[in-house]
C-alpha cells in the first residue's frame, strides 16, 4: 500500500491533507519504491520520535531523499548531527531569542505598512508578489542579515528556484546563490563589526579553530532558506484561509489580542514547511515496520500537526485550543532557531492584514491555486481583492 507515494509529485500539493489523513488512518508507517526507496511517517508520536533521535536518524547523512537539492554546500546547522551540531547553533541561538526579536518590532511594522501602502488603494493584488514574497525578504535582510534590502527579491528568487524540486535549472540557482553569499560575506569581512549575527558567524571558532568559510557559507545559506520562503508560505496559507473562512479575520478585528494565539492555530493547520528526511543509521523499527540501516525517513510534520491522536477535531480552526503541541517549526535538536522571529513577522503581518484588508475574497477564477510540491507547501500565487483602503504611511 502507498508502494509509488510519490513525495515529489506536483499533483500532491493539491490534495496534501487528504492523502496525508488517509495514509495516517491505513498505513500511518508507509513504504515508497520510488526514489531509491523511502519510509514514510505519518502519525504525531512517530514524527516526534524519529526527530528527537537523531542518534539513529540523521540528519548529518540526509535530510531528502534524492531527487530535491544539489546543494554546493550543505546548509548549517540543519545538515550537521549532535553534538557539533550544538556548536554551531550557539553561535546563532542569542539572536533569536525573543528579547533580542522585540528590538525589530517597530522596524517590521513599518516595512508591514510600506507594503500594505503600495497596493491598500486598489482593491485587489497577488498577496504573494505584492506582500507574502517580499515582507520577509525585506524585514531579514534589512534587520537580520544587513543586507542590501534591493537585493532581497532577487535572492528570494534564487532560494525559490533552487528549492523547487522540478526546475530543472534547479543546480545552477543553487550555485547562484553560493555566489550571492560569498560576495556578501566578503563584504561584511571588509566592514567595521556591528555586532550582529553576521559578525557572529564570521567570528566564531568550532573545535578550537577558526570557522571555516564553507562553514560561514552554509551558516548563512541556511539563515536566507529558513528566513524568506517559509514564512511567505506561511503568510500565502493564513490568507487562503482568511478568504475561505471570513469569521477568522472577523474575529481578529474584534478580538486583536487573539492574533498570537490564532497564528499558532493557524501554524498548525497551514504550516508550509511539511516535511523532511531523516537516514536511518542502525536497523531499527518505527510504527512496528523494519527500517534497515541507510534507509531514508520521510517524516510529515504537516500530517502529525493533523494527527486526530494529537489534537482533537484536527482540521478545524479553533482559537479555544486546551492542547495545541504543534511542530510546525521542526522538534529535536533541530528544531527551526529563527521561530521566535518568524512568530513575530507573522503576528505583526496577520494583524496588519486583517485591520486593513476587510473583506478579503479569492479573485473568481483564482481556484485551484498552485503551490510548491515536496517539502515546502508554499502557494505561488494567491490573487485576492477586498474593499479598498487609504495609505497610513507618509
Amino acid at each position: 500500500m502507498f508502494a509509488d507515494f510519490d513525495y515529489l509529485s506536483p499533483d500532491l500539493a493539491g490534495t496534501l491533507h487528504d492523502t496525508l489523513a488517509t495514509m495516517r488512518a491505513q498505513c500511518p508507517v508507509a513504504h515508497s519504491q520510488l526514489h531509491g526507496g523511502y519510509w514514510i511517517a505519518t502519525r504525531y508520536d512517530d514524527v516526534l520520535h524519529v526527530a528527537q533521535d537523531w542518534r539513529t536518524f540523521s540528519s548529518e547523512h540526509g535530510v531528502s531523499v534524492p531527487g530535491t537539492t544539489t546543494m554546493v554546500v550543505p546548509a548549517i546547522p540543519e545538515h550537521v548531527d549532535p553534538p557539533k551540531h550544538g556548536e554551531y547553533k550557539r553561535i546563532i541561538s542569542p539572536f533569536f531569542t525573543p528579547q533580542a526579536v522585540a528590538r525589530h518590532e517597530p522596524a517590521t511594522r513599518q516595512i508591514v505598512s510600506r507594503l500594505i501602502d503600495a497596493f491598500v488603494e486598489r482593491g485587489e493584488c497577488d498577496i504573494m508578489p505584492a506582500f507574502a514574497r517580499p515582507f520577509p525578504g525585506l524585514a531579514f535582510f534589512e534587520l537580520v542579515l544587513d543586507a542590501p534590502p534591493d537585493e532581497a527579491a532577487h535572492v528570494n528568487e534564487l532560494s525559490m528556484a533552487a528549492s523547487t524540486p522540478t526546475n530543472p535549472d534547479k543546480a545552477a540557482a543553487w550555485r547562484a546563490l553560493f555566489d550571492w553569499i560569498v560576495e556578501f560575506v566578503d563584504e561584511r569581512r571588509a566592514r567595521a563589526p556591528k555586532g550582529d549575527v553576521v559578525d557572529a558567524i564570521l567570528a566564531a571558532e568550532i573545535d578550537g579553530r577558526p570557522i571555516r568559510d564553507d562553514e560561514v557559507i552554509g551558516m548563512v545559506q541556511l539563515l536566507i532558506l529558513g528566513g524568506l520562503d517559509t514564512t511567505a508560505g506561511a503568510l500565502g496559507h493564513f490568507v487562503i484561509r482568511f478568504c475561505h473562512q471570513p469569521e477568522i479575520p472577523a474575529l481578529l478585528r474584534e478580538r486583536p489580542e487573539r492574533v498570537n494565539d490564532a497564528v499558532e492555530e493557524l501554524l498548525r493547520l497551514d504550516g508550509p514547511f511539511v516535511a523532511i528526511a531523516r537516514t536511518a543509521m542502525a536497523d531499527t523499527q518505527l510504527g512496528g515496520c523494519p527500517v534497515q540501516r541507510g534507509e531514508k525517513v520521510l517524516i510529515y510534520w504537516a500530517s502529525a500537526n493533523r494527527d486526530e491522536a494529537e489534537f482533537d477535531h484536527p482540521d478545524r480552526f479553533d482559537l479555544d485550543r486546551a492542547s495545541n503541541r504543534h511542530i510546525a517549526f521542526g522538534a529535536g535538536p533541530h528544531r527551526c532557531a529563527g521561530s521566535n522571529l518568524a512568530r513575530m513577522n507573522l503576528r505583526i503581518a496577520v494583524a496588519e492584514l486583517v485591520r486593513r484588508l476587510p473583506d478579503l475574497r479569492l479573485q473568481d477564477g483564482a481556484e485551484p491555486l498552485p503551490f510548491h510540491s515536496a517539502l515546502n507547501r508554499t502557494p505561488l500565487r494567491v490573487p485576492v481583492t477586498f474593499t479598498p483602503g487609504p495609505k497610513e504611511g507618509p
